[in-house]
């Protein structure tokens, strides 16, 4: 009786360090599917980043690049204004001299 008592706690201990050893192989994987997926995520993060970094110096070069096209339209219109009112100016002196000129023949 006492020997098949032993057996029979022999045998509960070998199952339940059998069962033991399975749940740390398990646990040690999930172990290791997490720090995977930890470093998926962290990768994943940083090119992320790296593409909203890339997304915002093209932005910046594309604000630069329509702050200088906006800047050389102004600098043409203010020149093409320039123009124009030297333009008009000369008109205006010409016709105050044919004016002058008219006025002085009638006296």
């Amino acid at each position: 009786m006492r020997l098949s008592i032993l057996a029979t706690v022999a045998l509960a201990s070998l199952s339940l360090v059998a069962c033991s050893k399975a749940a740390k192989n398990e646990a040690a994987a999930a172990g290791d599917s997490a720090a995977a997926a930890a470093d998926h995520a962290g990768a994943a993060a940083s090119v992320a980043a790296s593409d909203a970094g890339q997304a915002t110096e093209n932005a910046a070069a594309k604000v630069d690049a329509a702050g200088a096209a906006a800047a050389d339209k102004t600098a043409a219109a203010a020149d093409h204004a320039a123009s124009a009112t030297r333009s008009a100016a000369g008109t205006m002196d010409r016709k105050a001299d044919a004016a002058a000129a008219a006025a002085a023949k009638t006296h």
